[in-house]
């Protein structure tokens, strides 16, 4: 298992949920921390502070990572990034009948297009220095459809598509690419979702935020692992 002191993180969307969780959780484990933003300045500081408090070095930046120019000022604001949490996303749970193309692309480019424009901006880097974690957070409704919608599920399903292509692909330069497919876990995004109920979960309740992060500090930490989807479901989808 690799120490992760000296090594920067950066997550996407980390002013809330499950992004601040695990920001917090890497910087436990001895990372700094580039925390990244959309539109909340005020929770994003108080991450910051948070970390600060632990001894470790943090900066929020604010940036929409479904866009290339935000992508490249953010990455360039932050320095060389070691390890990559792409959490940024957004549901918009709909009838089949009322999603829009609007719709559509909304979710294809917050939750998939930022995947994949944050990772190319850090691979050069993490290249060079043959080393690098990249951790995708995916979504049970890849794997069974899920409560959302098909927009949603399209998107999370596209992410295990980049996290299996990237992690082949990088193996032998010393990154690892793997996924995590949370359900249900008590955040903003599901408890306002009228069809997100405990009762669809085998262990009976909602996952925590702090569960996921364990599981994102531990595929930081380990060197071994790639293209590994990891389900945190409390029993939703099983293999």
């Amino acid at each position: 298992m690799d120490t992760l002191n000296g090594k920067v993180a950066l997550v996407t969307g980390a002013s809330r949920g499950i992004g601040r969780a695990i920001a917090l959780a890497l910087a436990e484990a001895g990372a700094d921390v580039v925390v990244n933003y959309l539109s909340r300045s005020r929770e994003a500081q108080e991450v910051e502070s948070q970390i600060t408090r632990l001894g470790r070095r943090c900066i929020a930046i604010q940036a929409d990572v479904s866009m290339r120019s935000d992508v490249d000022r953010l990455v360039a604001s932050a320095g060389p990034i070691d390890i990559l949490v792409n959490n940024a996303g957004i549901a918009r749970p709909q009838p089949i009948e009322d999603i829009t193309e609007q719709d559509w692309d909304d979710l294809i480019d917050v939750n998939l297009k930022s995947v994949f424009l944050v990772t190319q901006a850090v691979l050069p880097g993490m290249r060079a220095r043959q080393w690098g974690r990249i951790v995708n957070l995916s979504s049970v409704a890849a794997q069974v459809g899920g409560v959302v919608g098909p927009h949603y599920a399209a998107s999370k399903a596209g992410i295990l598509g980049l996290t299996r292509y990237y992690a082949r692909h990088l193996a032998k330069e010393g990154i690892r690419v793997n996924a995590i497919a949370p359900a249900l876990i008590e955040t903003e995004m599901v408890t306002s979702n009228p069809n997100a109920q405990p009762a669809r979960i085998p262990v009976g309740r909602f996952g925590s935020v702090d569960e996921v992060a364990q599981v994102a500090v531990m595929l930081a930490r380990n060197g071994y692992m790639t293209g590994q989807t990891i389900n945190v479901n409390g029993g939703w989808f099983m293999n």
